[in-house]
Formats: C-alpha cells, structure tokens, sequence
C-alpha cells in the first residue's frame, strides 16, 4: 500500500548544535563508527524487521497497510528517527514515540572519534574486524570503562556534542540511510502521511535523581550553571520555574528544567513539525504521581509503561507502589489500541492554535497548551 506522501528528504540540511543533539541509551538503534561501511546498522536492523513485517503479517492474520510503531525512551528515539529515515517509508502508517523524540543522533565526525577511543580503550585498531575478533563481554566491558571516562571529565573538546548528553551510541548523519537530523527532515514534510502520537511524562528526570538521593544535593549554583549552558536567561527562566513550581528546592527545579530540555520541549517541537505538515498528530502528558519514595518520585520516566500496556502489577510495585490506578490503565491501553487500529486515540488532534494535549491522571482530561510559560522560554533555544 502507499501511503499519500509530501516527503521532501534533499531539503533536510544537517546541522547539529551541540544543545540539539540527544540520545537515549546505548541499546539504540547504533553502530560504531568506524569510517567504512555504514554506521546506522542498528536502523537497518529495525527496517529489514519492518521489511519483513510487510512481506508476511498478511498470512498471519495481519494488513501490512495498519502497522503501528512504538516505543518509549531510546525506543521511541528509534521511532523518531524512522519518521525520518528514506528507507522506511511506506513500511508503517501510524506512530507512538514515548518519551523520545527526533533530536537523537549524532554527526558522523563525532561517531567515528568515539568508536576510535573505544578502540584504544580495547588495545586494537578501529576496524571492523579488530573488534569483531573480540568477546562480547569485553565490549561492553570497555563502553562501560567509557562512559566512566566522560561521566568524570565531560570536556566538550574531547567528546563533541557526547559532553552534553553522556550517551554516544546513537544513530549517525550519514547523508544516506539518515540524510539529517530527524526532526529537520519532518520540518522538511517527512512523515506525512503517517499518523503520529507523541507525549512525555510530567516529571520524567526524577527518575535519574530521586532514587539514589542525588535531588537533595543540588545546589543553587548547579541549576543556574545549567541554565546559562542551556542558553536560556538565568533570572527570567528561574523565575519563571519558581512560579510553576511553589516551594520547589533546587533539585526539584533541576529536574523540571531536565525535563523539558530532555524530554517535553523535543517532543513539541515533534509535534508542532509534524502538525505543520497537516498529518494526523496527538499529544499527550502523563502526569499520575508515583507515591514510591515518600511520593518524591512523583511522575517520573518509565512510569506510563504499565499503563499502556496494561500491565499493573506484573513486578511493577517498586516503581508504582502497591495501588497504582486500574482506571488509569483501562484508558491509556484503550487509547493506544484505539489509535493502533484506527488512528484516533480519543481526543482531538494537535493543533498550533489549540495544542490540545491529553493530560493522563486518575481523572483524564484535555488540556490546551499546558505548561506554556516553560514552553515559551525555550524558543529558539531547543
């Protein structure tokens, strides 16, 4: 089946600002990069499996012209890249992307610097057969040793755009299997014809802080130094935080303002591009507070899975606590089933007036254009 297309990838120009560039973990859709052959064999792996989705779904009781993609946190930055990928066109008619947007990849220069520092961190040459000749449990041994070595010293000379997002193992510009950063190409009127629904969680950084303790250590000087290298006005921003969030310490601001640069302002800008190009696209936010660690945890990222799939729990209780809402489950896994088959998840589409966003609680409703204070500051800058 083809599907209507405006898809215009030749007018994807990649650049990449270092405060653009993100990527998940290291399970994404990635390879080393290593100047010869392709860097993206990660994507291609997820395209030859969509490939083979469309040549044999029909005999199983499938309609290979209905496939829905999704995925959450480095699967839903796999989403967001297909979106933008040439050779998955025509391979899916809808999309989920889950905390994961389509700002996630990397220039190719940067690629291949990592992969050689790995290499030397292993002993052997940067080629494909050195490190194919090597155990499995030495690899990932030594990307281990890695993120270690720029977790402890984040110089953006060394690593490129790694210094801001600590996670180099992501899909690479090439100019080919990814002709652009992924988000440019939807600018550009990639992904038309593909129905999208995109949302984040409310406070999807405090997962990365509350649970070790490291929320309570934050200091002043921390979030305005992440401010100014965000790039944003440091007593307009914090001001602005401060009123969204009464009473919050620095750590509840760091997490909030990690958030948005993360997670919510990417998937906007996702859905404002995708929008603009008149395809069928919805918002989403959940926002139900874990109550799991004296209810700091709050609505942190991971958190929606269970409830899409509806899978209370099954092992769910440390991040859910032992009451999570049925209702809440019973709508989101009803919703996506909905937009899976069918294309509309229940509420109504996303648009640049409205911004109608559906706010997933113990009580679900439509919100217009929430947190547009946040949303405002960060024009131009994410």
């Amino acid at each position: 089946m083809q599907y209507p297309t405006s898809r215009s990838y030749a007018k994807c120009t990649p650049h990449a600002p270092v405060s653009d560039i993100i990527q998940k973990k290291t399970d994404k859709s990635s390879d080393f990069a290593l100047g010869e052959g392709n860097a993206n064999r990660g994507l291609l792996d997820q395209i030859a499996a969509l490939e083979w989705v469309q040549e044999n779904i029909a005999a199983l009781g499938g309609d290979p012209g209905n496939v829905t993609i999704f995925g959450e946190s480095a699967g839903g930055m796999s989403v967001g890249t297909l979106l933008a990928t040439p050779r998955a066109e025509g391979l899916f008619r809808r999309a989920i992307v889950e905390s994961g947007t389509a700002h996630h990849v990397t220039r190719a220069a940067t690629a291949q610097r990592i992969s050689q520092y790995l290499a030397e961190k292993l002993g052997v040459a940067a080629t494909r057969e050195a490190l194919a000749a090597l155990p499995l449990d030495r690899l990932l041994t030594a990307q281990e040793e890695l993120r270690a070595d720029y977790s402890a010293h984040p110089d953006s000379e060394r690593w490129g755009e790694v210094a801001a997002n600590m996670l180099p193992w992501e899909p690479v510009i090439d100019g080919d299997i990814l002709p652009a950063r992924p988000i440019d190409c939807i600018v550009a009127g990639a992904s038309a014809g593909v129905d999208v629904m995109v949302g984040t969680n409310t406070e999807e950084w405090r997962l990365f802080l509350v649970p070790g303790g490291a929320i309570d250590h934050i200091t002043d000087e921390a979030l305005v130094a992440v401010v100014a290298a965000y790039g944003l006005p440091v007593e307009a921003t914090l001001t602005a935080y401060r009123a969204a969030h009464p009473n919050a310490s620095a750590g509840d601001l760091f997490a909030a303002i990690q958030t948005d640069w993360y997670w919510r302002i990417p998937a906007i800008r996702l859905a404002d591009a995708h929008a603009r190009n008149t395809s069928a696209t919805y918002m989403y936010e959940f926002a139900w507070r874990s109550p799991q660690f004296n209810e700091h945890l709050g609505a942190c990222h991971g958190l929606e899975i269970p409830f899409a799939f509806d899978t209370l729990g099954n092992g769910t209780e440390p991040l859910l606590g032992n009451n999570p809402p049925q209702q809440l489950a019973d709508t989101m896994h009803a919703a996506w089933v909905a937009f899976a088959t069918g294309g509309d998840p229940g509420w109504p589409k996303y648009e640049l007036s409205r911004r109608a966003t559906m706010h997933f609680d113990t009580t679900s409703e439509v919100v217009d254009d929430p947190l547009s204070v946040e949303r405002t500051l960060w024009e131009g800058q994410r």
